[in-house]
């Protein structure tokens, strides 16, 4: 049975048992608290809280999900960062009886599959054990084999708080391929249980899994799901590999579909990171591949794969330059120990697969270990972090403190060294800086300032973030904001021309652009484009703050 079989007789079993069918939501949750769709409840979660469903009391959808917490693992035979969950879920209108009857019904009757095995909830200090579900699975039959289980068959909530109870789990073929949740509780941030009012049930089943079951296949990469995106990467790449290009293809595909850009924060991360191990393979390769990859993608579902392919090339350009000065840096490094090769993942992005094309011998134990200190480095600095006084994260915002960075290093261009920052604010609409001089700026002084930021920012310098200790920091003349405290370890941005020479160097904990050309996109719909001959960096205002501070205002037109 195909995949599309199987996800439309999901559907209409539990169409034909008095549920409304849900499309899937989006990608992006209405949730702040989480940063993806990670299950089918997520959209139907005020339901559970009392709230009116516009639905009815029973829903079915198939919903895409995204996951991040595995994106290390994949490439095994079952990790992956986007599936679809099949679930069916009851706002009152069912519990535990009809919930368990339907899932056997459909799993045993309608699939012909055999149950291993299920799981209860056996309790804890909080919650008593569900002797309920067993009963039920014990009057369906008799001979099925249950497991009492612990905290693994308690779920929820999704974020910080939520509708969450016990679960019961059905295996197949030795798989756990369906969950269903009892809420039961709400959680609250502080972990406390209560009562819920109305009981709800929220299952959950994958499809990749289920068709790897139904299918008779080792892994969900056999199924049909995978297997013709598989077959149009290149041969060289082994099997793990192209299980990591296949499961990137399809996350990929659906968050830009779902409007995600790549970028430095959030949801934008996630996608720059897929983004970018693609790249690296096919930079490795020397074949450029990911077209014909969402080309399949998009018409199987139906998807607009001309948007994806334009976003990701735009991503892949921007990358490249990285991987270009990071490999030429790679030819610097004589000894190939591991905190050289390690700067080069650190300072450029340069993936491991990459580095490991340059220096054969790595040891991938040792670098991971250093991957690993890195990232506990990374935890601790924040306490010597900054936002760099953005007062938000929007694009524009963004934009401006990079600005920011180029104004100072201009500023220190025209009237030396001795310039120092004391203070900032960066708004989506312009930027402000106060810094060290005993005097008011000529028309002509403000112009010289205005035409070395906009020279940097036509000539698309580099925008590098590399984590250091605050010692090395200071020893290479990083500047640093007066009166700030910071860490042992700290972020320091290099701006940077794609010879390796950097124009600005600042402690910086905020979110910067990949490259200075970047800012010249800065006007908005409908507004002007710059002069001709001008760049979008324009002084607003400069005044006196008191003896021996100036504040100049600017703006990216």
């Amino acid at each position: 049975m195909q995949s599309d079989e199987l996800r439309q007789k999901f559907l209409q079993f539990f169409k034909k048992n008095g549920h409304k069918i849900v499309p899937s939501s989006s990608l992006l949750p209405s949730d702040s608290s989480v940063l993806f769709t990670t299950a089918g409840m997520q959209q139907f979660k005020p339901y559970y809280l009392g709230e009116e469903s516009p639905y009815g009391k029973n829903v079915v959808s198939c919903q895409k999900c995204i996951r991040t917490s595995d994106i290390d693992e994949v490439g095994d035979e079952r990790h992956l960062t986007f599936f679809e969950m099949l679930g069916n879920f009851s706002f009152g209108g069912y519990f535990k009886e009809e919930a368990i009857k339907l899932a056997h019904e459909f799993i045993v009757k309608e699939l012909g599959l055999k149950i291993d095995y299920v799981t209860v909830f056996k309790g804890d200090k909080n919650v008593p054990p569900d002797e309920k579900s067993e009963k039920i699975w014990k009057e369906i039959d008799l001979k099925i084999k249950i497991k009492r289980e612990g905290i693994d068959n308690f779920w929820g909530p999704t974020g910080e708080e939520g509708p969450c109870g016990p679960t019961t789990e059905i295996y197949v073929s030795g798989i756990e391929i369906w969950n269903i949740v009892f809420n039961e509780f709400f959680c609250d941030k502080n972990k406390k249980l209560t009562k819920l009012e109305t009981p709800g049930v929220d299952t959950g089943m994958g499809l990749e899994r289920l068709a790897m079951v139904v299918q008779k296949k080792e892994t969900v990469f056999e199924t049909d799901l995978f297997e013709p995106i598989i077959k149009l990467i290149p041969e060289e790449f082994d099997e793990r590999k192209k299980r990591i290009i296949a499961d990137h293809a399809r996350a990929i595909s659906f968050l830009i579909s779902d409007g995600v850009k790549p970028s430095n924060k959030e949801q934008g991360y996630i996608l720059r990171r897929l983004i970018r191990r693609i790249v690296a393979y096919e930079f490795i390769s020397k074949v450029s591949f990911f077209e014909k990859l969402i080309r399949k993608i998009g018409d199987d579902y139906k998807l607009r794969w001309s948007i994806i392919d334009t976003e990701f090339d735009s991503e892949k350009k921007k990358f490249l330059e990285t991987l270009e000065r990071g490999i030429a840096e790679s030819g610097k490094v004589k000894n190939a120990d591991i905190k050289s090769t390690f700067l080069l993942y650190q300072s450029y992005g340069l993936p491991y697969d990459i580095i490991k094309e340059f220096f054969p011998n790595i040891n991938e134990k040792e670098f991971n270990k250093e991957l690993k200190k890195h990232q506990e480095l990374s935890k601790t600095a924040s306490a010597g972090m900054f936002k760099g006084g953005l007062a938000d994260d929007k694009p524009e915002t963004i934009k401006l403190h990079t600005a920011h960075h180029l104004l100072l290093a201009a500023l220190q261009e025209v009237f030396g060294k001795t310039i120092k920052q004391r203070g900032s604010n960066i708004t989506s609409e312009r930027l402000r800086i106060d810094f060290s001089f005993d005097r008011k700026l000529t028309d002509e002084e403000k112009k010289k300032v205005e035409d070395i930021v906009n020279e940097k920012i036509k000539e698309g310098f580099l925008v590098v973030k590399r984590e250091m200790p605050k010692e090395e920091a200071q020893k290479i003349g990083a500047e640093m904001e007066f009166g700030v405290k910071y860490g042992n370890t700290v972020s320091v941005y290099f701006i940077q021309d794609k010879k390796g020479n950097v124009f600005s160097k600042e402690f910086c904990g905020g979110s910067h652009v990949n490259s200075t050309d970047e800012l010249a996109a800065h006007s908005k719909v409908g507004e002007p484009r710059p002069e001709s001959g001008r760049g979008p960096f324009k002084i607003i205002k400069e005044e006196s703050l008191g003896s021996g501070i100036r504040r100049i205002k600017a703006i990216l037109k």
